[in-house]
């Protein structure tokens, strides 16, 4: 079983606000499942890192684009839509299904406005 040490510890003090900013959680080596990445130091496992589940990944991806915008993405004027759009489309919001209706109703904008902010990024 790893030790806690204050340099192990120290380590996962500097990744705690790269994980909470990916949604992910921190978890000891004892407690790691097949699915966690493992963090190292030195050859040994001190932590891993647990990915989000993917149910409510849309909505973390917009609340996070809320965040980072300051606004709501129903009260965004037209630039900032089409800012959060390209925002949500980098982080890959749009893979998942139903992310076009879902970000069309959190917008309060129809589908093909979302699909003309999209199409105006890729040209």
């Amino acid at each position: 079983m790893t030790q806690r040490s204050p340099v192990n510890d120290e380590i996962v003090a500097m990744l705690q606000p790269l994980v909470n900013a990916l949604g992910c959680s921190i978890v000891s080596p004892v407690n790691m499942e097949a699915s966690d990445i493992p963090i190292q130091f030195s050859g040994e496992v001190v932590a891993g890192v647990r990915p989000p589940a993917l149910h409510g990944a849309l909505d973390r991806l917009i609340e996070a684009v809320e965040s980072e915008l300051g606004c709501r993405l129903a009260q965004m004027n037209r630039e900032q839509k089409q800012r959060a759009i390209r925002l949500l489309d980098e982080r890959g919001a749009f893979t998942l299904r139903r992310a076009v209706e879902d970000v069309a109703d959190a917008m309060a904008v129809s589908r093909i406005t979302v699909y003309n902010y999209l199409n105006a990024l890729h040209r």
